[in-house]
């Protein structure tokens, strides 16, 4: 008798080609459907009386938490890249290409529970962090451990962080040091300390056990959480409360904007294209991040739909602007913020003469400048293409003081690059 060994190979290699592609499972997939989320009805985060905390703090550092501090500060532009790190932690669970979510409140209660973990991963590999001994950081050589809450207080710390005599085999070797993190998406707030873990600065049960002795406030996990009066033994990083979280631009956009982008006019059908196009309508004068783009397109696509919405748009005065030298020279030109890699800007442009007194640019010997919102559309916006050259004698004028006149700084003559 022969057995046959492996796989049989089908006859039909045609066949077996779609069996291995993505083809079947997509003619059912529910999993890339365009989807439109409801605005949040409760709060993203807590932030209890006991553990309010104020801007601009000034802090004598502990000499015990000093070598964690002083590295923080020592890392090139440490503060900026925190933040950011906390940003695309969230983003990166609301996934917005393929679910279109936009809020922290949409996201499943496993997906929220994993948020600490993911702040933990894109601060690891943000500052190169090494592994612990016993923790799972090592900074300055030290042990650390960091803790995520969107609850200001909210941090949950495990037996092998601190000393106890009653924890045993499981309890730690010392007293260690944590980062607690926490962040709140609805008021682009957020916030990082350090702290000494210890036995008395975990929480304790109000009530005592039958011999009068203090009982500690375990959780399911036998973890405890920080009691208020731990508060004062933090030591905040960057003078305390931070107020500039990366902007979620579509969970603080107003609502009706919101609306009219994700949401299709009554008896129409929405499209990616339509709802960018709609997008660059609404968002004028503000940088829109590749999240936006991508939780609005929901397709793969999605960066081109960004493209193209400055074809369909010129229409009507608007232009897009990426990354692109050239546009950044009008970005700059115009006095708007100037985008970077995966970043475009939007605004009204008017055709001006040359001593108009607004910041404008020249193309053609035509200059440009962004509209007032009384002025009328009159004529549509010029063709800021790719291969796009800028009389930069103008630019560079509009760039100066009305009535003053300077030198032309020598430039190089705008090199083609693509938006994405």
């Amino acid at each position: 008798m022969t057995i046959q060994m492996g796989l049989p190979f089908p006859h039909d290699a045609a066949q077996a080609g779609m069996q291995e592609s993505r083809a079947l499972a997509a003619k059912h997939s529910r999993r890339n459907l365009y989807r439109t989320w409801d605005l949040p009805r409760e709060a993203m985060s807590k932030m209890p009386r006991e553990w309010r905390i104020q801007s601009g703090l000034m802090q004598q550092v502990p000499d015990d938490l000093a070598p964690f501090v002083e590295w923080f500060y020592n890392q090139p532009e440490a503060r900026e890249r925190f933040r950011w790190a906390l940003r695309d932690s969230l983003d990166e669970l609301l996934d917005g290409r393929r679910t279109g979510r936009w809020a922290y409140q949409h996201l499943t209660k496993t997906e929220k529970t994993y948020l600490g973990t993911a702040v933990e991963v894109n601060l690891t590999k943000e500052f190169a962090i090494d592994n612990g001994v016993d923790l799972d950081w090592s900074i300055a050589g030290l042990d650390i451990d960091c803790k995520f809450s969107k609850d200001l207080g909210g941090w949950e710390i495990p037996m092998e962080m601190y000393l106890c005599s009653d924890h045993g085999e499981r309890g730690g070797r010392a007293d260690h040091a944590a980062v607690l993190t926490w962040m709140n998406d609805d008021t682009k707030e957020w916030a990082a300390g350090i702290v000494r873990i210890t036995d008395e600065r975990l929480r304790w049960k109000k009530e005592r056990d039958a011999n009068g002795d203090r009982v500690r406030a375990y959780n399911r996990d036998n973890k405890r959480k920080l009691s208020d009066g731990a508060k004062s033994e933090v030591y905040w990083l960057w003078g305390g409360l931070q107020t500039d979280l990366p902007t979620n631009l579509l969970r603080h956009l107003d609502p009706e904007a919101r609306e009219r982008i994700l949401t299709a006019p009554p008896g129409r059908s929405s499209s990616g294209q339509e709802r960018m196009n709609q997008l660059f309508r609404e968002v004028q004068d503000q940088l829109v991040g590749r999240q936006a783009v991508l939780t609005v397109g929901q397709q793969d696509d999605s960066p081109k739909r960004a493209r193209d919405a400055r074809i369909r748009l010129r229409p009507e005065g608007i232009v897009v602007l990426g990354h692109s030298r050239p546009h950044r020279h009008v970005a700059r030109a115009l006095k708007l913020p100037v985008p970077i890699k995966g970043e475009w800007i939007s605004t009204r442009l008017v055709p001006v003469s040359h001593d108009d007194v607004r910041p404008k640019f020249s193309l053609d010997g035509q200059c440009w400048a962004r509209a007032s919102d009384d002025e009328p559309l009159l004529h549509p916006a010029p063709d800021l293409h790719d291969k796009l050259k800028i009389d930069e004698q103008h630019l560079d004028l509009a760039l100066v003081s009305p009535g003053v006149l300077q030198s032309k700084e020598t430039h190089g003559k705008p090199q083609v690059e693509s938006d994405e």
